[in-house]
């Protein structure tokens, strides 16, 4: 039990998951900004948000996955990296975003394909 000066109390959190010290507010905003500028489509159109959740193969995510940490890679010895369809320079902040992005959609598939599999096993 914890016990505040105030006189309130609660239960202890040993044990409890700490988002509040496992994330970074300012890592979680530049992931959105990352994110959000990749929901404009080639055409235009803005695809939604959660678009990514509706499944994309792991293969994809993968072979994704090396083409960004070369990038990031690359970018940490120095090397220039230009996007071949915008001819922009790519930084560093966006190759690692890029790399979350697809480590974070393979996490994803292999939970939801966990979850999936423990569902058809109850």
């Amino acid at each position: 039990m914890r016990n505040f000066s105030t006189g309130a109390t609660r239960d202890s959190d040993a044990g409890k998951l700490d988002y509040d010290g496992f994330f970074c507010p300012a890592v979680l905003e530049r992931r959105a900004q990352y994110m959000h500028k990749h929901r404009i489509q080639p055409d235009g159109n803005l695809r939604d948000s959660s678009n990514w959740q509706k499944g994309i193969p792991i293969v994809e995510y993968r072979r994704s996955l090396w083409r960004h940490f070369r990038d990031l890679w690359a970018l940490a010895w120095g090397l220039e990296i230009i996007d071949e369809k915008t001819k922009e320079s790519i930084d560093i902040e966006t190759a690692i975003c890029s790399c979350m992005f697809n480590l974070e959609g393979w996490l994803h598939e292999l939970l939801k394909a966990k979850r999936e599999q423990k569902g058809q096993s109850e």
